[in-house]
């Protein structure tokens, strides 16, 4: 077997020991790496109800057979774990030397087991772990923590670790890496904090098993040359993903006021041109020569990497337009690590709830100052507001009341990103499917919606698209692992993975060959979601329910007066079901596991749920 390592590392923190096991070429042909690998562990080894602040929880570190070599950004590392936020499965990806670092060590899997009796961190160098006391850094936020880990390692060693948020388990806490890296929404950080667990470091010495390794060095140093030309002739990394916000406002699908508004007159001055305006360093992740991480002074004096993901979520939707402060927010969630997009629409609710008199309160729009001590709040869940609001938006909305639920922006328990879907039946249908919760990585369809589509038509040919760039940005770029922006933002052909992964390999495979994998993937997610919630129905695939509240609908701008159409959103549902060989409830059906090779996984699911 080549292009994987094949090997498992298992490391139990209760009793302070590790073992190395193996896997084989058929499980890794299934599954490929990455988010398949920890899909299927999780599910195999997770008793339905395990608690995901328990000690039987599984933190899962997992690659693909092209991470961390070097070819087009390539550089990201998976984090998994059943949720404590939404209770489902849940993962995310992250730029980190951890990717390069695990592989040379002779892993794709790490399986963390179990509770340190003390907060500790793990360090992995080849064959050997060892387990050291993270008291001296135990309380302090990641930037203290990484300073204090590179001076013992070396800033070339691959570094995972949480703030504290993690350390206090708020559900929407992330894990960290490198400058301003940050993954797992869903609160992988929080799993760590459980675990004690401060810490992971990285690093090896031994060679990564490819097919072809010339060939493969060779294609990927010059297919990075190749992305970077391609960078530099779009100008994409002068603005980044903030590039995009304009244009969202423009489009009315700007996240403002807790997503009651869509666009607003100050939205330029949080714009891609003011970021770059404002830049005083870029960062970015390993292996990638499309730099993205734009950093600029916040109002303190720190450095904060910004993205339109958190300007949109901690600056127009809390109604702060002031540059700086967005960055002081931001710059706060990677410090105490907190997602910066849950942590916007946690804010957001709670200003609307007080706005409307479901809850007593002294936070209001546009107040920064306050915001920021409430994320201090929120990361040491500090008083009845500070473990209120780390509970995230669904949680709150079910301890506030007063039908405060309706516009609790989230999909599954998680927080839905910075696009305001009230009038895009599309990328409304993507959060409402997305089977982590509400993320906009897994189907990023709003430009082809807004570009190329009607946006008041709920055919089946959006349904459609949702589930191709479902098999694409949920799919292989999360099983391979590597960053999807080389494609989605310059154009980079999709072929080329599948000559990477063939080069690395040995294998021949053709995209098709991804897709049943990514389809594979996405009816065992399902599945789990179902184990852990056996009365699930069609209503875990429906975005904010405000989206089709009529007194929710704008006063003016481009979509005055319109919102979706419940009836119709429910047919474009039936679409994706359809396609997807789901029955009405969202679930896969029998003749569905079958031909994607899940007869067994079938088979267990029936002792927790009637297939259809």
């Amino acid at each position: 077997m080549t292009g994987w390592t094949g090997n498992i590392l298992r490391i139990n923190l209760s009793s302070r020991s590790y073992k190395k096991e193996t896997y084989d070429e058929a499980f890794a042909q299934k599954w490929v790496g990455g988010r398949g690998f920890s899909m299927k562990i999780l599910w195999d080894e997770l008793k339905p109800g395990t608690d995901p602040l328990g000690p039987d929880n599984k933190l899962i570190v997992s690659l693909g057979p092209i991470a961390g070599v070097p070819a087009p950004n390539t550089g990201k590392t998976v984090v998994a774990a059943r949720s404590p936020l939404t209770g489902g499965y849940a993962d995310g990806n992250l730029g980190s030397h951890v990717t390069s670092q695990l592989r040379k060590a002779g892993y794709d899997i790490v399986i963390f087991e179990g509770i340190f009796d003390k907060p500790g961190y793990v360090y992995i160098e080849d064959d050997k772990v060892t387990f050291f006391s993270a008291q001296e850094v135990w309380g302090k936020g990641t930037y203290a923590t990484l300073d204090w880990l590179y001076a013992k390692y070396g800033r070339g060693a691959g570094i995972l670790t949480i703030g504290q948020g993690g350390e206090n388990k708020a559900l929407f806490s992330v894990v960290r890496s490198l400058e301003g890296r940050a993954g797992g929404r869903p609160g992988i950080g929080a799993v760590m904090g459980s675990k004690l667990l401060k810490a992971i470091v990285v690093k090896g010495t031994k060679e990564i098993p490819m097919a072809n390794p010339d060939e493969y060095k060779k294609l990927g140093a010059t297919d990075l040359k190749k992305v970077g030309a391609l960078d530099k002739e779009s100008g994409w990394s002068k603005q980044g993903t903030d590039g995009i916000l304009a244009w969202c406002n423009e489009v009315a699908a700007l996240p403002v006021r807790n997503m009651r508004e869509t666009h607003h007159k100050n939205a330029w001055m949080l714009d891609g041109e003011r970021v770059d305006a404002a830049r005083v360093a870029t960062y970015g992740c390993p292996n990638c020569t499309m730099r993205c991480g734009i950093t600029v002074l916040d109002k303190e004096g720190h450095e904060s990497e910004l993205d339109y993901e958190n300007i949109g979520m901690l600056g127009s939707n809390l109604d702060i337009w002031d540059l700086a402060q967005v960055a002081s927010l931001n710059y706060l969630c990677d410090e105490y690590g907190l997602d910066t997009i849950s942590s916007g629409s946690v804010l957001g609710f709670y200003a609307d709830a007080i706005d409307r008199g479901a809850i007593k309160g002294d936070f209001r729009w546009g107040d920064a100052e306050r915001a920021k001590e409430l994320m201090r709040l929120i990361s040491h869940r500090d008083g009845e507001i500070g473990n209120l609001l780390a509970d995230g938006t669904r949680k709150m909305a079910q301890q506030i009341g007063q039908n405060s639920g309706r516009y609790a922006m989230h999909v599954k328990g998680l927080e839905i990103s910075a696009y305001n879907c009230k009038y895009i039946p599309g990328m409304a249908l993507a959060f409402g499917v997305a089977p982590i919760g509400g993320h906009h990585k897994e189907s990023w369809v709003i430009s082809f919606e807004l570009k190329q589509t009607s946006r008041d038509s709920y055919g089946r040919e959006k349904a459609q698209k949702v589930i191709d760039l479902q098999r694409i940005r949920g799919g292989l770029f999360e099983f391979i692992v590597s960053c999807r922006f080389p494609w989605v933002e310059l154009g980079w052909p999709l072929e080329n993975y599948a000559i990477y992964f063939n080069k690395a390999t040995g294998l021949n495979w053709a995209l098709d060959d991804f897709w049943k994998v990514a389809d594979r993937i996405y009816a065992l997610m399902n599945g789990f979601w179902l184990r852990e919630y056996p009365n699930w129905d069609r209503s875990m695939h429906y975005p904010p329910m405000c989206w089709f509240d009529p007194s929710n609908a704008d006063k003016e701008g481009p979509i005055a007066g319109k919102i979706l159409e419940l009836a119709k959103y429910e047919k474009l549902l039936d679409e994706y079901h359809d396609i997807r060989g789901y029955d009405n409830r969202g679930i896969p059906t029998k003749r569905t596991f079958q031909a994607l090779g899940l007869s067994e996984e079938m088979k267990q699911l029936e002792k927790y749920a009637a297939l259809k």
